[in-house]
């Protein structure tokens, strides 16, 4: 008998032939995690994974908030597991484990059971009206209440016994990297971090790119960046940050078209840029955090003038459907969002018209880029001249 994690995934298991592959990634990641932990070992389990610790007593404190942000991993379960599958044994783990955890206050339960081992002399009702009884008969504090109880006491029956009556939710999702790579356009706002997320949770490897303007912009908007990119990372399992100096590509922008046009050229060149850095790091997309109609350059018109810029990739947009408070939401779930409020406005901002157009032609967009000599050869000495960050 010793105390383990118990990894629930879902959508894993749809994979089919290609279900191992998927498994072995989230294995991997999960390894990677906790190697600098002494003593920590994963096993698949028939559906599960199994997180143990093979020279010490598992510390659940530490694990937990290391495996469940892990996209790929909808929930875990610290739990008691056992080889000894008699119905004996099982009521006296799983009598201990509700006193462990129920405390002498007042509380309803009910017994689940799951029975992979199909082997098994007892059905699975059996064997929760059994365990269900005897914890009943033995607590003074606890009543049963089938519908809506405050613990669910869980036994699964697989090549051995597990119980427990915890479970807390996870990331969801598919496993880092399962789903190819992307780069994200990334600001010091609200959306993008949130688009980054939600591109890494669907299995996808992010690099991020951050376009820089000193002096408009501050060493603190910077760094303000540097901190979401980091936080982000919590999720990805690392991620690159290309740091793009941008601020004479911007000028050579502010001098050329009309203010009301100024956003979308420079989003245009923006993604431009992102599109070459994108080719060189091997994505298959880009992401960026626009929301449709947030703002003058999130219209549709807008959005189908800005994205032909990109010639190599198809432009991936988490938020489009999303409102303002769903993504704050999102924000304040994933700890970007006091990062993002930070009172640090980055390019984006300092170049904003103040009547922006909102419903811009491609055609007329495109062929005055054309006319603007010697953009092309700016962007490229900002990619020349690009810092890059592991973090």
């Amino acid at each position: 008998m010793r105390n383990v994690l118990l990894v629930k995934y879902g959508e894993i298991a749809m994979r089919g032939k290609n279900r191992y592959l998927v498994e072995n990634r989230l294995i991997r990641t999960i390894i990677e995690r906790l190697e600098p932990y002494e003593g920590y070992r994963v096993y698949k389990e028939q559906g599960r994974l199994l997180v143990v610790n093979e020279a010490f007593e598992f510390d659940y404190d530490l694990v937990i908030p290391i495996v469940t942000v892990l996209p790929g991993v909808t929930a875990v379960c610290p739990c008691v597991e056992t080889e000894d599958q008699s119905i004996e044994n099982l009521r006296n783990i799983a009598l201990a484990h509700c006193k462990e955890h129920f405390g002498t206050e007042p509380v309803t339960f009910k017994a689940e059971t799951k029975r992979s081992n199909k082997r098994y002399p007892m059905t699975s009702r059996e064997v929760s009206a059994d365990i269900g009884g005897y914890i009943l008969h033995n607590m003074d504090n606890v009543s049963v209440n089938v519908h809506e109880p405050d613990f669910v006491v869980m036994i699964e029956l697989r090549n051995n016994a597990y119980i427990y009556t915890k479970l807390i939710p996870g990331c969801g999702g598919l496993p880092m990297g399962t789903s190819g790579k992307a780069t994200l356009l990334m600001s010091g706002g609200i959306d993008s971090p949130v688009a980054g997320y939600l591109t890494a949770r669907r299995g996808v490897e992010i690099e991020a790119v951050y376009f820089d303007s000193p002096p408009y912009t501050s060493e603190r908007a910077k760094q303000k960046v540097i901190d979401l990119a980091k936080r982000l990372s919590v999720y990805t399992g690392g991620i690159k940050l290309h740091i793009v100096p941008f601020t004479e590509t911007q000028l050579k922008i502010y001098e050329s078209v009309p203010p009301e046009k100024m956003t979308i050229f420079l989003k245009r060149a923006m993604l431009k840029a992102a599109d070459q850095i994108a080719l060189k790091n091997g994505s298959q997309a880009l992401v960026t955090g626009d929301s449709i109609g947030q703002v003058a350059s999130q219209t549709l018109h807008a959005i189908n003038a800005i994205d032909s810029a990109a010639e190599n990739f198809v432009v991936l947009r988490p938020l489009c459907t999303m409102d303002k408070q769903e993504i704050i939401d999102v924000a304040r779930k994933i700890e970007t969002y006091e990062i993002s409020i930070r009172p640090y406005e980055d390019c984006c901002t300092v170049f904003v018209a103040k009547h922006p157009e909102t419903k811009p032609k491609k055609s007329i967009i495109e062929s005055m880029q054309h006319k603007i000599e010697g953009l092309d050869e700016l962007i490229l000495t900002a990619l020349e001249n690009t810092e890059v960050l592991e973090l």
